[in-house]
Protein backbone atom coordinates (compact mmCIF):
# COMPACT_ATOMS: atom_id res chain seq x y z
CA UNK A 1 0.00 0.00 0.00
CA UNK A 2 1.54 3.26 -1.35
CA UNK A 3 0.34 6.34 -0.07
CA UNK A 4 1.12 9.92 -1.99
CA UNK A 5 2.78 10.88 1.68
CA UNK A 6 2.58 9.90 5.37
CA UNK A 7 2.65 13.18 7.52
CA UNK A 8 -0.73 14.13 6.56
CA UNK A 9 -3.97 12.83 8.98
CA UNK A 10 -5.56 11.70 6.04
CA UNK A 11 -3.01 9.01 5.29
CA UNK A 12 -3.58 7.53 9.04
CA UNK A 13 -6.84 7.21 8.23
CA UNK A 14 -6.37 5.49 5.04
CA UNK A 15 -3.65 3.16 6.73
CA UNK A 16 -5.78 2.31 9.41
CA UNK A 17 -9.04 1.62 6.95
CA UNK A 18 -6.08 -0.72 5.49
CA UNK A 19 -5.04 -1.97 8.69
CA UNK A 20 -8.37 -2.83 9.52
CA UNK A 21 -9.04 -4.80 6.17
CA UNK A 22 -5.76 -6.34 6.24
CA UNK A 23 -6.82 -8.03 9.87
CA UNK A 24 -9.95 -8.73 8.69
CA UNK A 25 -8.90 -10.51 5.51
CA UNK A 26 -5.80 -12.30 6.62
CA UNK A 27 -3.55 -10.35 4.30
CA UNK A 28 -0.13 -8.42 5.24
CA UNK A 29 -0.28 -4.92 4.67
CA UNK A 30 3.22 -3.24 3.97
CA UNK A 31 2.86 0.31 4.23
CA UNK A 32 5.32 2.46 2.71
CA UNK A 33 5.31 6.42 0.66
CA UNK A 34 7.36 9.09 0.74
CA UNK A 35 7.22 11.48 3.45
CA UNK A 36 5.93 14.48 0.92
CA UNK A 37 2.97 14.59 -1.05
CA UNK A 38 5.12 16.10 -4.07
CA UNK A 39 7.80 13.79 -4.18
CA UNK A 40 7.10 11.92 -7.37
CA UNK A 41 10.64 10.34 -7.81
CA UNK A 42 10.47 8.66 -4.28
CA UNK A 43 7.23 7.36 -4.88
CA UNK A 44 8.05 5.87 -7.77
CA UNK A 45 11.13 4.35 -6.61
CA UNK A 46 8.49 2.82 -4.22
CA UNK A 47 6.35 1.23 -6.16
CA UNK A 48 9.55 -0.01 -8.03
CA UNK A 49 10.80 -1.70 -4.79
CA UNK A 50 7.95 -3.27 -4.15
CA UNK A 51 7.41 -4.41 -7.87
CA UNK A 52 11.16 -5.98 -7.81
CA UNK A 53 9.88 -7.63 -4.18
CA UNK A 54 7.06 -9.68 -6.33
CA UNK A 55 4.05 -8.41 -4.12
CA UNK A 56 1.34 -9.86 -4.85
CA UNK A 57 -0.77 -6.62 -5.61
CA UNK A 58 -0.22 -2.77 -4.86
CA UNK A 59 -3.07 -0.17 -3.25
CA UNK A 60 -1.59 3.08 -4.87
CA UNK A 61 -2.44 6.68 -4.45
CA UNK A 62 -0.67 8.45 -6.93
CA UNK A 63 1.14 11.65 -6.27
CA UNK A 64 0.96 12.50 -9.93
CA UNK A 65 -1.25 11.64 -12.82
CA UNK A 66 1.36 11.06 -15.02
CA UNK A 67 5.03 10.21 -13.24
CA UNK A 68 3.27 6.97 -11.81
CA UNK A 69 2.21 5.14 -15.08
CA UNK A 70 5.38 4.11 -16.33
CA UNK A 71 5.64 2.38 -12.83
CA UNK A 72 2.45 1.40 -13.07
CA UNK A 73 2.27 -0.36 -16.29
CA UNK A 74 5.66 -1.99 -15.41
CA UNK A 75 3.76 -3.22 -12.49
CA UNK A 76 1.08 -5.01 -14.55
CA UNK A 77 3.13 -6.41 -16.98
CA UNK A 78 4.87 -8.48 -14.28
CA UNK A 79 1.16 -9.30 -13.38
CA UNK A 80 1.20 -7.39 -10.45
CA UNK A 81 -2.60 -5.62 -10.44
CA UNK A 82 -2.99 -2.29 -8.90
CA UNK A 83 -5.85 -0.67 -7.28
CA UNK A 84 -6.04 3.30 -7.61
CA UNK A 85 -7.27 5.16 -4.60
CA UNK A 86 -8.13 8.87 -4.01
CA UNK A 87 -6.17 10.38 -7.09
CA UNK A 88 -6.71 9.65 -11.10
CA UNK A 89 -4.11 8.48 -12.72
CA UNK A 90 -3.83 8.52 -17.13
CA UNK A 91 -3.94 4.74 -17.17
CA UNK A 92 -6.90 2.37 -17.47
CA UNK A 93 -5.54 -0.98 -16.61
CA UNK A 94 -6.05 -0.58 -12.98
CA UNK A 95 -8.41 -3.01 -11.44
CA UNK A 96 -10.57 -0.47 -9.90
CA UNK A 97 -9.90 3.55 -9.02
CA UNK A 98 -11.36 3.74 -5.66
CA UNK A 99 -11.80 7.52 -4.44
CA UNK A 100 -13.95 10.38 -3.68
CA UNK A 101 -15.90 12.12 -6.47
CA UNK A 102 -13.31 15.09 -6.38
CA UNK A 103 -15.15 17.02 -8.60
CA UNK A 104 -18.38 17.28 -6.56
CA UNK A 105 -16.76 17.85 -3.74
CA UNK A 106 -15.20 20.86 -5.45
CA UNK A 107 -19.33 21.89 -6.57
CA UNK A 108 -20.11 21.53 -3.18
CA UNK A 109 -17.81 23.68 -1.71
CA UNK A 110 -18.45 26.35 -4.01
CA UNK A 111 -22.52 26.06 -3.07
CA UNK A 112 -21.71 26.28 0.75
CA UNK A 113 -19.87 29.56 0.33
CA UNK A 114 -21.81 30.69 -2.35
CA UNK A 115 -24.89 31.00 -0.16
CA UNK A 116 -22.86 32.31 2.45
CA UNK A 117 -21.65 35.03 0.17
CA UNK A 118 -25.42 35.30 -0.88
CA UNK A 119 -24.88 39.49 -1.05
CA UNK A 120 -21.44 39.03 -3.64
CA UNK A 121 -18.23 39.82 -2.53
CA UNK A 122 -14.78 38.56 -3.46
CA UNK A 123 -13.04 35.29 -2.75
CA UNK A 124 -9.54 33.31 -3.60
CA UNK A 125 -9.38 29.42 -4.62
CA UNK A 126 -5.32 28.51 -3.46
CA UNK A 127 -4.69 25.39 -5.13
CA UNK A 128 -2.74 22.97 -3.94
CA UNK A 129 -0.14 21.73 -6.66
CA UNK A 130 0.08 20.52 -10.17
CA UNK A 131 -0.55 17.12 -11.02
CA UNK A 132 -2.55 16.38 -8.11
CA UNK A 133 -5.80 14.71 -9.81
CA UNK A 134 -7.67 14.94 -7.36
CA UNK A 135 -6.92 18.51 -5.94
CA UNK A 136 -7.33 19.80 -9.24
CA UNK A 137 -10.74 18.41 -9.84
CA UNK A 138 -12.09 19.83 -7.02
CA UNK A 139 -10.07 23.03 -8.04
CA UNK A 140 -12.27 22.82 -11.48
CA UNK A 141 -15.76 22.00 -9.60
CA UNK A 142 -15.75 24.96 -7.37
CA UNK A 143 -14.92 26.82 -10.14
CA UNK A 144 -17.04 25.87 -12.59
CA UNK A 145 -19.83 26.07 -9.91
CA UNK A 146 -18.70 28.99 -8.60
CA UNK A 147 -18.95 30.92 -12.29
CA UNK A 148 -22.18 29.16 -13.19
CA UNK A 149 -24.37 29.91 -10.25
CA UNK A 150 -22.81 32.64 -8.14
CA UNK A 151 -21.68 35.40 -10.72
CA UNK A 152 -22.45 38.13 -8.03
CA UNK A 153 -19.23 36.54 -6.40
CA UNK A 154 -15.84 37.53 -8.04
CA UNK A 155 -12.83 35.28 -8.17
CA UNK A 156 -10.07 37.59 -7.47
CA UNK A 157 -7.45 34.79 -7.60
CA UNK A 158 -7.32 30.93 -8.59
CA UNK A 159 -3.97 30.83 -10.08
CA UNK A 160 -1.27 29.84 -6.67
CA UNK A 161 -0.61 26.88 -5.74
CA UNK A 162 0.19 26.50 -2.02
CA UNK A 163 2.22 23.09 -2.71
CA UNK A 164 2.64 19.88 -0.36
CA UNK A 165 3.47 21.35 2.93
CA UNK A 166 2.00 23.51 5.36
CA UNK A 167 4.57 26.06 5.42
CA UNK A 168 4.63 26.64 1.44
CA UNK A 169 0.41 27.42 1.88
CA UNK A 170 1.54 29.66 4.45
CA UNK A 171 3.55 31.88 2.73
CA UNK A 172 1.10 31.73 -0.67
CA UNK A 173 -1.45 32.45 1.92
CA UNK A 174 0.30 35.37 3.34
CA UNK A 175 1.06 37.01 0.15
CA UNK A 176 -2.51 36.54 -1.13
CA UNK A 177 -4.35 37.96 1.99
CA UNK A 178 -1.66 41.25 1.80
CA UNK A 179 -2.55 41.47 -2.16
CA UNK A 180 -6.72 40.73 -1.80
CA UNK A 181 -8.89 42.06 -0.02
CA UNK A 182 -11.74 39.25 0.11
CA UNK A 183 -14.53 37.97 1.56
CA UNK A 184 -14.15 34.28 1.10
CA UNK A 185 -11.72 31.45 0.58
CA UNK A 186 -11.74 28.10 -0.85
CA UNK A 187 -8.58 25.45 -0.44
CA UNK A 188 -8.44 21.97 -1.41
CA UNK A 189 -6.79 19.79 1.13
CA UNK A 190 -5.45 20.01 4.15
CA UNK A 191 -2.05 21.64 3.90
CA UNK A 192 -3.71 24.47 1.93
CA UNK A 193 -6.64 24.52 4.85
CA UNK A 194 -4.19 24.75 7.32
CA UNK A 195 -1.59 26.82 5.90
CA UNK A 196 -4.33 29.83 5.17
CA UNK A 197 -6.06 28.85 8.48
CA UNK A 198 -2.76 29.85 9.92
CA UNK A 199 -2.03 33.00 7.63
CA UNK A 200 -5.68 34.22 8.63
CA UNK A 201 -5.23 34.25 12.28
CA UNK A 202 -1.70 35.75 12.13
CA UNK A 203 -3.11 38.76 10.35
CA UNK A 204 -6.22 38.87 12.77
CA UNK A 205 -8.72 38.03 9.27
CA UNK A 206 -9.86 34.80 10.97
CA UNK A 207 -13.88 34.13 10.68
CA UNK A 208 -14.54 37.63 9.38
CA UNK A 209 -14.73 36.55 5.96
CA UNK A 210 -15.85 32.88 5.06
CA UNK A 211 -13.52 30.38 4.78
CA UNK A 212 -14.25 26.59 3.60
CA UNK A 213 -11.46 24.00 3.35
CA UNK A 214 -11.29 20.36 2.66
CA UNK A 215 -10.49 17.27 4.61
CA UNK A 216 -10.01 17.42 8.31
CA UNK A 217 -7.77 17.80 11.11
CA UNK A 218 -7.97 18.11 14.99
CA UNK A 219 -6.65 21.56 14.45
CA UNK A 220 -9.26 22.31 11.20
CA UNK A 221 -11.88 21.01 13.60
CA UNK A 222 -11.55 23.39 16.09
CA UNK A 223 -11.37 26.35 13.77
CA UNK A 224 -14.61 24.72 12.52
CA UNK A 225 -16.14 24.86 15.89
CA UNK A 226 -15.03 28.40 16.55
CA UNK A 227 -16.12 29.73 13.59
CA UNK A 228 -12.54 30.32 11.69
CA UNK A 229 -13.98 27.67 9.02
CA UNK A 230 -17.18 28.10 8.03
CA UNK A 231 -17.17 24.59 5.73
CA UNK A 232 -15.19 21.18 5.79
CA UNK A 233 -15.83 19.28 2.56
CA UNK A 234 -14.83 16.04 4.46
CA UNK A 235 -13.99 12.46 2.25
CA UNK A 236 -14.14 8.99 4.24
CA UNK A 237 -10.64 7.96 3.75
CA UNK A 238 -10.54 5.04 6.52
CA UNK A 239 -13.50 3.85 4.20
CA UNK A 240 -11.51 4.64 1.30
CA UNK A 241 -8.01 2.10 2.52
CA UNK A 242 -10.52 0.09 3.64
CA UNK A 243 -12.58 -0.74 0.07
CA UNK A 244 -8.87 -0.48 -1.60
CA UNK A 245 -7.73 -3.60 0.31
CA UNK A 246 -10.91 -5.23 0.07
CA UNK A 247 -11.09 -4.98 -3.89
CA UNK A 248 -7.70 -5.99 -4.72
CA UNK A 249 -7.92 -8.91 -2.44
CA UNK A 250 -11.48 -10.18 -4.10
CA UNK A 251 -10.08 -9.62 -7.55
CA UNK A 252 -6.95 -11.41 -6.26
CA UNK A 253 -9.59 -14.14 -5.44
CA UNK A 254 -11.39 -13.89 -9.05
CA UNK A 255 -13.67 -11.85 -8.40
CA UNK A 256 -15.01 -9.08 -10.87
CA UNK A 257 -14.35 -5.64 -9.63
CA UNK A 258 -16.12 -2.69 -10.41
CA UNK A 259 -14.16 -0.25 -12.26
CA UNK A 260 -15.02 2.64 -9.87
CA UNK A 261 -16.02 2.79 -6.01
CA UNK A 262 -16.95 6.41 -5.24
CA UNK A 263 -16.14 6.48 -1.47
CA UNK A 264 -18.27 9.99 -0.63
CA UNK A 265 -17.89 13.38 0.13
CA UNK A 266 -19.96 15.95 2.11
CA UNK A 267 -19.82 19.29 3.78
CA UNK A 268 -19.79 19.66 8.01
CA UNK A 269 -20.58 22.90 9.32
CA UNK A 270 -20.35 24.08 13.19
CA UNK A 271 -24.47 23.29 12.64
CA UNK A 272 -24.01 19.62 11.55
CA UNK A 273 -20.34 18.80 12.71
CA UNK A 274 -21.57 16.79 16.32
CA UNK A 275 -24.04 14.62 13.93
CA UNK A 276 -22.81 10.98 14.50
CA UNK A 277 -22.12 10.58 10.43
CA UNK A 278 -20.25 13.72 10.33
CA UNK A 279 -18.55 13.42 13.78
CA UNK A 280 -16.98 9.77 12.78
CA UNK A 281 -15.44 11.50 9.74
CA UNK A 282 -14.36 14.27 11.39
CA UNK A 283 -13.05 13.02 14.85
CA UNK A 284 -12.34 9.08 13.35
CA UNK A 285 -10.93 6.78 16.25
CA UNK A 286 -8.01 5.06 14.58
CA UNK A 287 -5.80 3.67 17.36
CA UNK A 288 -6.84 0.51 17.33
CA UNK A 289 -6.08 -0.34 13.56
CA UNK A 290 -2.74 1.65 13.51
CA UNK A 291 -1.21 -0.21 16.50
Amino acid sequence: MIPKATNHEFWKSIHAGANKAGRELGVEILWKGPMREDDRDEQVKVVEDFVARRVDGIVLAPTDNRALVPPAKEAARRGIPIVIIDSGIEWDEMVSFVATDNYKGGVIAADRLGQLLHDGGKVILLRYQVGSASTMNREAGFLDTMRAKYPNVEIASSNQHGGATTESAYAVAERLLIQFDIDGVFCPNESTTFGMLRALQDAGRAGKGRFVGFDSSAKLVEALANGELHGLVVQNPFRMGELGVQTLVAHLDGVAQPKRVDTGVMVATKENMDQPDVKILLQPDLAQWLE
